[in-house]
């Protein structure tokens, strides 16, 4: 079902038998979760509108998101199309954890200037805006037309206007030195974390493909390193598994473009309620 060199190197990197149990949960039904738009709903108010299929909060999400037990027809939800809540990954969720910390530690949390670099499909960039307050601008950015075109449309739905949306390559921000307190990067990747969810993942991947991914990444932060302010922060995440991608290129990061890491976190299915993830925080020194 899946490349023998992805499960080699996940037994290699996680050891077998951890690696077998990540594995057979791959081929397992992927979770459903939803988190609230807090300036259209409360928390409460979204579980009752679900009413039975309101299942256990999102553990480093408790405050906005919970499971549901199965997965309605959300087309058909008025809802949804009001954007009083979003469909969204549980691990994806923890991008919301890492900037509280990196507000936490810049010592403030209004007027910040944060870019969501890599935003569409919007999950990220809907979260970003339940977290800050509208003194705050968020830049949300998708350099794939079609791409940009769904994250404005769910930017909208949402109902912020201290945010704008962007189509561009990551070098367009390289001349902007210094402007963005908080930058998030969730860089396209060989999505090893989405197998069960996406068969095209499992097609297109190879150690090729890898090693292709690791280096557009690097190639990206690099290109918008420079817009970060310095003492700002980096997020930096992918939705997958292997060290070339994820450790690696925080270590380069770190190394080459000076920084320092405060935190890094994996998600493996079967372990934690939700899809591969890898995210770390970084401090521009």
């Amino acid at each position: 079902m899946f490349p023998a060199e992805f499960i080699n190197g996940l037994r290699e990197s996680l050891g077998p038998g951890r690696a077998d149990r990540i594995v057979a949960a791959l081929a397992a039904e992927p979770e459903v979760s939803v988190r609230v738009n807090p300036f259209k709903l409360s928390l409460a108010a979204l579980r009752e509108h679900f009413g039975p299929l309101a299942g256990e909060p999102v553990l480093w999400a408790a405050e906005e998101a919970f499971y549901l037990r199965e997965r309605p027809s959300f087309t058909l939800d008025p809802l949804f199309h009001a954007g009083a809540y979003y469909v969204q990954e549980a691990s994806s969720m923890y991008a919301g954890v890492l900037l509280d910390r990196a507000l936490t530690a810049l010592g403030r949390r209004t007027g910040l200037r944060v870019l969501d670099l890599c935003a569409a499909p919007g999950g990220k960039t809907t979260q970003l805006l339940s977290h800050l307050d509208d003194t705050s601008l968020l830049v949300a950015n998708e350099v794939v037309p079609a791409r940009a075109t769904v994250l404005a449309e769910n930017v909208a739905r949402w109902g912020c206007s201290n945010v704008a949306v962007t189509q561009s390559d990551p070098s367009a921000f390289t001349a902007m030195r210094g402007f963005f307190d908080v930058v998030v990067t969730d860089v396209p990747c060989s999505g090893e974390g989405m197998f069960r969810k996406d068969e095209r993942a499992v097609a297109e991947w190879s150690p090729d493909a890898v090693r292709l991914c690791a280096a557009r990444q690097r190639r990206i932060v690099g290109d918008v390193w420079p817009a970060l302010a310095a003492g700002g922060y980096l997020i930096y995440s992918t939705c997958t598994f292997n060290p070339f991608e994820d450790e690696d290129n925080v270590a380069w990061i770190c190394a080459e473009l000076g920084g320092s890491c405060l935190e890094m976190r994996h998600f493996y299915p079967g372990e934690d309620r939700g899809e591969g993830f890898f995210a770390a925080l970084i401090h521009k020194s």
